[in-house]
């Protein structure tokens, strides 16, 4: 999944297919993604955890780089519709709902199969199917590329539809959109995974002291921010051992480890095994 043309002022929505299984591939967003698997199922890796999104489920990805396999099934293409949104897009529907319906925003859902997760999941239910098969029946009558109102329409009601569920792992991802300040601070971060920036460089573009900034990323992130840097660039490292024939020097370059020896002995603290032996324990991802 990449998102290669120009950000919009409405949502995009974007129907993808394919019929070859190719692997694991790294795809960049710079966007936040909701998707929808129409067939098929998508596999989300994260260093040594891979989580399945089958059939008939919702997804979201936080903007940035992610690790990802679609895989056809019983000889018909992976197929998903995905929409496409940034968070002053989101933040607009969210006050439209709230002013114009009195509706009550909240971001009050939380459960341990959404808690610190980059990525959520959850299964459609009736609404939330019935909502899909009427944007696969827009998409394919070519509706969205005719009149991009009705792509805003479709996002709103897709919101409604999610909040109002009190079950759905999806709703905090979407009532947190409710801070626009957050959007530019993610996107911030998202943008320096891989640049050698220093931590007082990022309190600076995100406008922030550093004892804020700081504060900030924990309470967001999880952890301080040197240690979720070099646990993403790991993670992004570990996918490249699996996915590419790269050698280890040039996939700890790409992830911003220039000295290899450094780069090894970080990965062997985070993973309890060489670059090397990483790459031999995990050969190929199995065909099923």
């Amino acid at each position: 999944m990449k998102e290669n043309t120009p950000i919009r002022q409405q949502p995009t929505i974007v129907k993808y297919s394919n019929s070859e299984r190719n692997g694991i591939e790294a795809t960049t967003i710079h966007r936040h993604a909701i998707g929808y698997i129409l067939q098929g199922k998508r596999y989300i890796y994260y260093g040594d955890t891979r989580h399945e999104i089958p059939r008939g489920s919702v997804y979201y990805l936080r903007p940035g780089t992610h690790q990802v396999e679609d895989i056809p099934e019983s000889g018909k293409p992976f197929e998903q519709i995905v929409f496409f949104y940034d968070t002053f897009q989101i933040n607009r529907i969210l006050n439209h709902l709230s002013i114009n319906y009195m509706f009550g925003v909240q971001d009050d859902h939380s459960c341990e199969n959404c808690r610190n997760r980059t990525e959520v999941s959850y299964p459609a239910w009736g609404v939330l199917r019935h909502f899909f098969d009427s944007v696969n029946y827009y998409h394919n009558e070519n509706v969205f590329g005719q009149d991009e109102a009705a792509e805003n329409i479709k996002m709103t009601e897709l919101v409604y539809i999610i909040l109002t569920n009190e079950q759905c792992c999806l709703k905090r991802s979407i009532a947190s959109n409710m801070d626009p300040s957050l959007a530019i601070f993610e996107q911030i971060i998202q943008n320096n995974i891989f640049n050698d920036v220093t931590i007082e460089e990022l309190a600076r573009l995100c406008n922030r002291s550093l004892t804020s900034f700081k504060k900030e990323f924990k309470k967001h992130y999880n952890e301080p921010p040197h240690k979720w840097f070099v646990r993403q660039r790991l993670m992004h490292a570990s996918l490249q051992l699996i996915s590419t024939q790269k050698s280890v020097a040039e996939i700890g370059n790409e992830c911003n480890f220039p000295n290899t020896s450094h780069f090894i002995k970080l990965f062997k603290k985070e993973y309890k095994f060489t670059p090397v032996a990483y790459r031999n324990k995990h050969p190929k991802v199995p065909a099923e």
